[in-house]
């Protein structure tokens, strides 16, 4: 093996060394620290029999970063893609030249390119991945699939290139590719996912190790779900729960409390659907199964112009399209709830239907005072028609139910019946290789009836939100530097509130609203090290003829290969409020702006820093500030809403939130995890509340919410102990929940308006108390095996609050003591679980 090389800024060698004899194909071990070219190359020289040559030596400052080199009938792209030398071998022949100029404008003098495109998939299910790497090594290009799994990359020069594609738990993929001039490649390519192998030993270049992340973007592997320990079933949102910036209200709520906002804040899509209330069993799990879900991205804030209608944050699930190659399916028999699911191809597409049910009715009927009745079902569906190579049709269906009925007392009975209902129907299509859109039309219900006999009197309430939209995105891509995306977004929504007293109507109120949305958003990347993104947002709302501006703007910088430095700022609206009670989400009550109820708004600033500290682990540093205004609920102080108008039953407050998070991951390896950690301040202030005796009664001052939490700590880990054997584990520790403490009372008796005692209460300042600090341990063991001959399965045996933490969920007092009693009510004990899931 000869080469001819020479540094850079000196003239290049056109000495080409000659030989007969094919060149081996070798695997080189390297030196696992940055050493400088000229020891890389001897390192070669060494474990084979080729030698190099050099018009010029190398400089000895041109360190390398470590790489693993395969020797072959073809370039050594790994050194490529360190050095900005190009190797072209021709039997035994390798010269240097040059990288070509990919700076921009430098396409205007070329001649016609090429482009290549496609769909990354799993190669056992089919599969579409989101958010995989794929790149062409010797011009340092790439791209990352969207969320319908495609990619494409425009404007190469012709010649030959390695294409690879990378996705985290997958194997990586490489192809040698040849583009003529105005060539448009499709390359549809599928991933394997990575086998099992305890001493594996991967060396890879830092570069190929980076997964494309945005500032506040977060993405949740499903595998992670089932694997983590969980209230007795596996549950997206708790798994959510653990990464920085996202806190949980207790032990019985897996509502989402992200960057210090509420969980109305947050707009929660299933494929692209909005979902109103995503919660079962009093809140204490999500309603997303996951043997259907497919991916998990969460904006925890700084989200890009394509997303609007909260302050906050944005999650987004995608069912999965089903398998493409086979139809096989799971089913799992767990403490609380059961699953089963089946998926496989079809003449045009693929199809997925998963199911889950509670089982937990017969333990409550050994629980006093129980629900005589209570039971909850999901039911998820994907039906994909493939109509070409460049156009796909989906429709997607959720519907979900709790139903309850509980006598908390001799003669008094509560019914609960509420749920959600979704479709999607969404057209994908490849309009030419720098062109891609998609069409979606969604419908969204969410129903809550609640029903109270007392004495033979009842009460009765039913909420009610219809929900109908159509969007449209379409994303253009001329070129390496830009891309560009416009979209659309328009509906209409019902919001149905009806209380009937004793069968007669006490109110009955009924709110109907248009709104659209639009966007507009480029992508713009200068140079290899540097990107920004910019787009507006306009918002539109009937229901008090209210439009709104909202600019977005993030930066990234890349001062060394595995450091990133990213800053963003977004302005953000929102036309819904939730009324809700922290504790049971069972009567959540969503509310619209009017006239004279403006939509609340906030700015969000993040500056961030993402790194690749060590082989296989990745560190990132987040700060944030927002700020929350025109926040609207109803007036705690309005006792009889009867006669008053809509606007009369609201107050309307503001608030801020700022904070620091800290996380470390491993992702490859036989111990894998993560630790996050949250340094966070929220805020509230609501006119005449909260009120210092002295100040102006309509004054109020800021007061922290009961989900504040100034110190959020999460630790996970997964060791695989064997072939079969794995165990994980995950730690919580967070500051104690804020909550406002009575001081004293005062007893007045022999009153001449009544007989009975009255109380007057003497309280500090609104939740400037707190709980003590909260901490638990959770362990789960799994051991895979067969069932049988008909498929693999899974045992999981799970400890929740491994040494039995009394964390207090809230005090209660005893007020017929004198002095008054405080009773601890703690939440969770040590709990067991067993599940059993088969792959078939």
């Amino acid at each position: 093996m000869l080469v001819s090389y020479a540094a850079p800024g000196v003239v290049w060698a056109d000495d080409i060394y000659t030989a007969s004899d094919p060149l081996p194909r070798e695997k080189i071990s390297l030196p696992t620290e940055r050493i400088p070219l000229p020891g890389v190359l001897g390192e070669i020289e060494k474990q084979s029999d080729g030698t190099f040559s050099y018009a010029t030596p190398p400089q000895d400052s041109e360190a390398i970063p470590p790489v693993s080199v395969t020797v072959r009938n073809r370039a050594p792209s790994d050194l490529e893609r360190q050095t900005p030398v190009k190797f072209s071998p021709a039997g035994r022949t390798v010269a240097a030249t040059k990288m070509a100029d990919t700076s921009p404008g430098a396409e205007a003098t070329a001649g016609v390119n090429a482009s290549v495109n496609g769909y990354i998939s799993d190669r056992e299910s089919g599969e579409t991945l989101l958010a995989a790497n794929v790149a062409l090594l010797e011009i340092n290009r790439g791209a990352s699939t969207n969320n319908s799994g495609y990619y494409t990359i425009t404007n190469i020069p012709p010649g030959t290139y390695t294409l690879v594609a990378t996705y985290i738990g997958y194997q990586r993929y490489e192809q040698e590719i040849t583009l003529e001039e105005g060539e448009n490649r499709r390359i549809n390519i599928a991933l394997a996912p990575k086998s099992l192998q305890l001493d594996e030993l991967v060396v890879r270049s830092q570069a190929e190790e980076e997964e494309q992340k945005d500032i506040g973007r977060a993405h949740i592997s499903t595998q992670l779900i089932k694997e983590l320990p969980a209230v007795l079933t596996p549950d997206v949102f708790r798994s959510v729960q653990l990464l920085p910036g996202v806190k949980a209200a207790s032990d019985f709520s897996s509502g989402l409390y992200i960057r210090g906002g509420s969980p109305d804040q947050t707009l929660i899509l299933l494929d692209e659907t909005t979902v109103y209330n995503p919660s079962h069993f009093f809140g204490l799990f999500s309603t997303f199964n996951p043997d259907a879900v497919k991916d998990v991205q969460l904006y925890k804030g700084g989200y890009p112009a394509k997303y609007g209608g909260r302050i906050g944050s944005v999650l987004t699930i995608y069912n999965k399209d089903g398998n493409r190659n086979e139809t096989g399916g799971t089913a799992s028999i767990g403490m609380l709830a059961s699953r089963a699911s089946i998926e496989g191809p079809y003449k045009y597409g693929s199809y997925m239907l998963a199911v889950r049910r509670s089982t937990i009715e017969p333990v409550l009927r050994l629980v006093e005072d129980a629900p005589e009745t209570f039971y909850f079902y999901d039911i998820n569906g994907k039906l994909n028609f493939d109509i070409s190579e460049n156009d796909r049709l989906s429709l997607a269906f959720y519907s979900g139910t709790d139903v309850i009925s509980w006598p908390i007392f001799e003669d008094a009975v509560i019914d609960l019946n509420y749920g959600n209902q979704t479709v999607s129907a969404q057209w994908r299509k490849i309009i030419s290789d720098k062109l891609f859109s998609t069409v979606t039309a969604t419908g969204s219900r969410y129903f809550n009836e609640p029903q109270f006999q007392f004495a033979g009197t009842s009460f009765e309430s039913e909420n009610n939100v219809r929900d109908g939209s159509l969007k449209a995105d379409l994303e253009y891509i001329p070129n390496e530097h830009h891309t560009v995306s416009v979209g659309f977004w328009g509906g209409a929504m019902t919001l149905r509130l009806q209380e009937l007293f004793d069968k007669e109507y006490a109110f009955d109120r009924e709110l109907y609203s248009r709104y659209a949305s639009a966007y507009l958003q480029e992508q713009w990347k200068p140079s290899d090290r540097w990107m920004a993104t910019g787009g507006l947002r306009i918002n539109a709302f009937s229901k008090g003829s209210y439009l709104r501006l909202a600019p977005r703007l993030s930066v990234e910088h890349r001062p060394a290969e595995n450091i990133r430095i990213q800053a963003a700022y977004g302005r953000y609206n929102q036309f819904l409020a939730l009324m809700t009670n922290e504790a049971f989400s069972g009567f959540d009550t969503w509310m619209t702006t009017a006239e004279d109820v403006p939509p609340s708004y906030g700015d969000q600033f993040s500056l961030g820093l993402k790194t690749i500290p060590f082989s296989s682990y990745g560190f990132d540093v987040e700060f944030y500030y927002r700020t929350m205004r025109d926040l609207f609920e109803l007036d705690p102080f309005v006792g009889d809403n009867a006669g008053l108008d809509y606007a009369e039953q609201f107050r309307f407050g503001k608030g801020y939130a700022y904070g620091m998070e800290v996380f470390l991951e491993k992702q490859v390896g036989r111990l894998s995890g993560f630790v996050g950690y949250t340094f966070g301040i929220t805020r509230r202030k609501f006119p005449g509340f909260n009120v210092n005796l002295p100040d102006e009664p309509r004054r109020g001052r800021f007061y922290p919410p009961k989900y504040d939490r100034t110190h959020d700590m999460n630790i996970v880990a997964n060791y695989r102990l064997s072939q079969r054997w794995s165990v994980s584990a995950v730690f919580n520790y967070s500051t104690g929940q804020a909550y406002t403490d009575p001081q004293g009372r005062t007893q007045f008796s022999n009153l001449p308006w009544g007989s009975s005692n009255r109380d007057a209460f003497v309280i500090g300042s609104m939740n400037s108390s707190r709980l003590p600090p909260y901490h638990r341990m959770d362990l789960s063991f799994s051991r895979s095996g067969r069932f049988f001959s008909l498929g693999d399965a899974e045992w999981q045996f799970q400890l929740i609050n491994l040494y039995n933490r009394s964390n207090i969920w809230f005090y209660n007092y005893d007020f017929d003591e004198n002095p008054v009693e405080r009773e601890d009510v703690s939440m969770l004990p040590t709990l067991p679980a067993i599940s059993y899931t088969v792959h078939f």
